[in-house]
């Protein structure tokens, strides 16, 4: 598992891959009858802003903390455009990571407007291709659409429904249509912290998983062999995580970053010492709220994930290897202390 990044080549890429909240349409179509066209869009009156109409488009999965609720009225039902409906504007609604003032990533939301929107009104006015047509094949590649408003010269606006390709997928009319738009931004508002600046410069992601949990409580791991904390190993970067009750003992419980440095090279040696011992894992379904994770600074190799309290067992991933789990203690942890 690594760290939440976001990119793309192109802005129809970045606004696909950004739109995680959105309608996911993925996969291969099977055999069977297309599915029934949609109907026309609902308008809606008296346009406003991304933040009041739509304020979660985009949602990145971190962070994570309290959102903005939906309009209490909710959103128009999306579909074809109405003939008597003349679209002057489109709106993009989405969310960009930035680097933060003060270093760090930030999640920012985003309200674009483009207003030569010929194009794309000709790409939304195609057909939904038949489902499975013919013998095409369809990748299992994810495109989430960018949450996207039409808007007449009334201030009216709808939202447009997105041919869709053989496989399910935006037409690439339509995808070349949203990367042809020249967008402007008129708003652009913080929203939350994807990556602290203590993280970045700790070369910590911000959020980990605790593998320890995940890997018991499925009982996949094996006892920990002899040398799987073998001194043959390069430089180790520690990484701690605090896990917030409400993630303790789900299935895949995320930390938030506390500290991290690279290890020196005494203290590397001291916790390798402590990983060599070979105890079986003590059971155990006390769930931790902090551990640790340890792995090469320039990625390779093996990983390491401590639990600091509860259990205190530790869990070392390596390939070919697969997962072992042992029995740490408190001299281990004390050695992964902030200091």
């Amino acid at each position: 598992m690594s760290g939440m990044r976001s990119g793309g080549t192109t802005l129809v890429a970045t606004l696909l891959g950004l739109g995680l909240c959105g309608l996911a349409l993925t996969g291969c179509a099977g055999p069977g009858d297309p599915p029934k066209g949609p109907g026309p869009a609902e308008i809606a009156e008296n346009w406003t802003s991304c933040a009041e109409i739509a304020p979660q488009a985009g949602v990145l999965p971190v962070p994570r903390g309290p959102g903005t609720s939906p309009p209490a009225g909710g959103e128009p039902r999306v579909g074809r455009i109405d003939p008597t409906f003349t679209p002057v504007t489109a709106v993009l609604c989405g969310r960009d990571v930035v680097p933060g003032a003060a270093g760090g990533r930030e999640q920012v939301a985003v309200e674009r407007r483009a207003d030569d929107i010929g194009p794309l009104v000709t790409a939304l006015g195609l057909a939904d291709e038949e489902r499975g047509r013919g013998e095409i094949r369809c990748t299992a590649d994810m495109l989430v659409p960018p949450w996207l408003a039409l808007l007449d010269e009334k201030g009216r606006w709808l939202r447009p429904h997105l041919p869709t390709d053989a496989c399910g997928k935006p037409r690439p009319e339509v995808r070349a249509a949203l990367d042809g738009l020249r967008l402007t931004t008129v708003d652009s508002r913080t929203v939350g912290q994807v990556e602290s600046p203590e993280a970045e410069a700790a070369g910590c992601a911000q959020q980990w998983a605790d593998m320890v949990w995940v890997e018991s409580t499925l009982g996949r791991p094996g006892r920990v062999a002899p040398g799987a904390a073998g001194p043959k190993v390069g430089p180790l970067r520690l990484c701690v995580y605090q896990v917030p009750p409400s993630e303790r003992g789900g299935g895949k419980p995320a930390g938030d970053f506390v500290y991290g440095r690279p290890l020196t090279p005494e203290r590397q040696a001291d916790v390798l010492r402590a990983l060599a011992g070979t105890r079986p894992a003590a059971d155990c379904t006390i769930p931790a709220s902090r551990f640790a994770v340890l792995r090469a600074v320039d990625d390779s190799g093996p990983q390491w994930y401590v639990e600091l309290d509860a259990c205190r067992r530790f869990l070392v991933v390596a390939s070919p290897g697969g997962s072992q789990l042992g029995q740490g203690d408190a001299a281990l942890a004390a050695l992964l202390g902030p200091s």
